[in-house]
């Protein structure tokens, strides 16, 4: 940790904490996670090497950067990029009953879904996706898909996950009703932030746990205001659709139309290229197989 100078902390949780640093060689801000492994639980400390191994890996352009990890006395420190625009709950929050243009609502909506198609591509789930865990930079104008904590590898694409995981806003029915589930529940959550953009509260909520899950497994939210285009009401209804086989996939939902024209404007040529024609079973299971060598490697 020496190379780095810590400007201050950004941010604590039951195991560790956040800090806004800089590198010493090239005063490159970043943001610094230190987590303290030594009363951290084993499923927690697990979950930690993991969302190592899983940022290694992803390389996009609307997924928070990586740069790289070390472990020091106990605490594992894991180095990534600093987003200066803040979480997507902050920026809805300044908004103070305002509502958002279509426009920008659908840029960041395009960049999140762009994020979350290169993580379903290579058979990963997120399980947390949450406007908190969506940050912004380049002047609000880039956004970037983070906190990958709780992501989960799939062995194949029709397997089911089972854990319980996730925050209780954007929880999917299947995960409340305690059913397997597979990357649909990734889009009922991306459902849940694209309704907060357009009107910057949850679509669920109850005063209660029980109620919250009751009208979570009921799909029931009042609509979007008729300001917004129907392709956008549409879509939102989609997301919300009650049995998984019924949303789209993050494919599907990024070949519409109304969202394809906007990908031009986010991607540059080389990645809408990777886009048009993604890795093969082939190449997925062998950086599987790599990371699961890199896993035991940090074990040892």
């Amino acid at each position: 940790m020496d190379k780095y100078d810590v400007i201050k902390m950004i941010g604590e949780g039951a195991f560790g904490r956040a800090f806004l640093a800089k590198g010493k060689m090239d005063n490159q801000q970043c943001v610094i996670k230190e987590i303290n492994l030594t009363k951290m639980p084993h499923r927690e400390k697990e979950a930690s090497k993991k969302e190592v191994i899983l940022l290694a890996k992803m390389k996009h352009p609307n997924i928070v950067k990586f740069f790289t990890s070390l472990q020091e006395m106990n605490k594992l420190y894991i180095v990534m990029e600093y987003c200066d625009g803040g979480d997507l709950m902050k920026r809805i929050s300044r908004q103070h009953g305002v509502l958002f243009d279509e426009d920008q609502i659908l840029g960041w909506f395009v960049q999140i879904s762009l994020g979350l198609k290169h993580i379903h591509d290579r058979k990963i789930l997120h399980r947390d996706i949450k406007t908190q865990n969506i940050f912004l930079s380049n002047n609000e104008m880039v956004a970037k898909l983070g906190d990958f904590g709780i992501a989960r590898v799939l062995n194949n694409t029709m397997e089911l996950a089972r854990t319980c995981v996730g925050t209780p806003y954007y929880l999917s029915p299947e995960i409340c009703q305690n059913k397997p589930y597979n990357n649909k529940t990734d889009i009922w959550s991306l459902g849940c932030v694209l309704y907060e953009l357009c009107t910057l509260r949850h679509p669920f909520e109850g005063t209660n746990l029980q109620q919250l899950v009751l009208k979570i497994c009921q799909a029931r939210f009042d609509p979007i205001s008729p300001k917004f285009s129907s392709d956008l009401q549409t879509l939102v209804t989609q997301l919300f659709k009650i049995p998984p086989r019924n949303r789209p996939s993050i494919n599907s939902i990024l070949k519409k139309p109304f969202l394809e024209k906007l990908i031009a404007k986010y991607l540059s040529p080389a990645v809408i290229q990777e886009l048009l024609h993604p890795l093969t079973n082939d190449e997925i299971e062998a950086r599987r197989v790599l990371s699961d060598l890199w896993a035991r490697a940090i074990q040892l």
